[in-house]
């Protein structure tokens, strides 16, 4: 669905042709598509918990193109009666390769990121060549309202509509689109939370051309789910900068707020990485 995603004035991983320049296999899906695998554990094991405190953190391990079977998986909550910790879950195509790991929760359980941001705070950066402009801070005040709404498209990043969506969502819910639910509105679900909060962009400083991809994603109710048509704004800051072999990165956290009263509703934590080998002044002899 995001094959006509375009930022920066070019296109993404997304698309065919920019994939197979990066010499991959394919041009992969979305990595946040895998969190709707993974609603309907969250809610077996808590019940309407998981849609207003539910929390997915998940670290990407390997691209999906259109097509690929995946399956997801939860450690079993058969004798655990803490609802306090969070649980492991994985997901795999069918020949094993793993997709992504991490954990689900409820509350204010410990995470797969808070490790794997922790790590990231306490490295030396390097030598940046491409996000070194990036600062670690809060991002200047936005109070742009933004929302998702059923037919409109979600922007450059996100050229779909939520119906769009619904209609080859993984897991389909009612509770998505009708009111029959213990909120009595249309609920967002989880994988279009990063929709929302990235709808407006975060501006940052980054070089380019060049072109990015997910590497790490959580989402988190605050208390309630997001609604379809709510308007919220964003409260966003960089939490950190690095690199690894292939890629220079960012996190951002976001906090989404409701426009009417300003109480948090949910947050959104990303860790966005740029393949160095795809900016053209990249220094030569700092590629692999």
């Amino acid at each position: 669905m995001l094959a006509d995603q375009e930022y920066d004035g070019h296109t993404s991983v997304h698309d065919g042709d920019t994939a197979e320049k990066l010499g991959l296999t394919g041009a992969p899906i979305e990595g946040p598509t895998h969190f709707s695998q993974f609603d309907p554990i969250g809610y077996a094991r808590w019940g309407d918990r998981w849609f207003g405190e539910g929390c997915i953190s998940a670290h990407f391990q390997t691209m999906v193109i259109e097509g690929e079977t995946v399956i997801a998986s939860a450690e079993s909550s058969e004798g655990d009666t803490d609802e306090s910790e969070a649980v492991r879950i994985d997901a795999a195509k069918a020949d094993g390769t793993p997709v992504l790991t991490g954990t689900i929760s409820v509350g204010d359980a410990t995470t797969e990121l808070a490790a794997r941001l922790a790590k990231a705070q306490s490295r030396d950066p390097g030598d940046l060549f491409i996000v070194d402009q990036v600062t670690v801070g809060p991002l200047p005040a936005d109070d742009r309202r933004v929302s998702v709404d059923v037919d409109s498209s979600n922007g450059n990043l996100y050229p779909f509509s939520l119906a769009q969506k619904l209609a080859s969502i993984t897991e389909p819910s009612a509770w998505y689109s009708s009111g029959d639910n213990p909120w009595g509105r249309a609920i967002l679900p989880f994988e279009m939370y990063s929709v929302l909060a990235h709808k407006i962009g975060t501006a940052l400083p980054v070089r380019g051309p060049a072109v990015g991809l997910f590497i790490d994603l959580e989402v988190r109710a605050l208390g309630e789910p997001l609604f379809v048509g709510e308007e919220y704004v964003l409260e966003r800051e960089v939490v950190a900068v690095g690199q690894s072999r292939q890629v220079e990165s960012h996190w951002v956290d976001t906090t989404v707020r409701r426009a009417d009263t300003g109480a948090a509703a949910a947050k959104v934590l990303l860790h966005s990485g740029v393949f160095k080998a795809s900016y053209a002044d990249y220094p030569a002899d700092r590629l692999d």
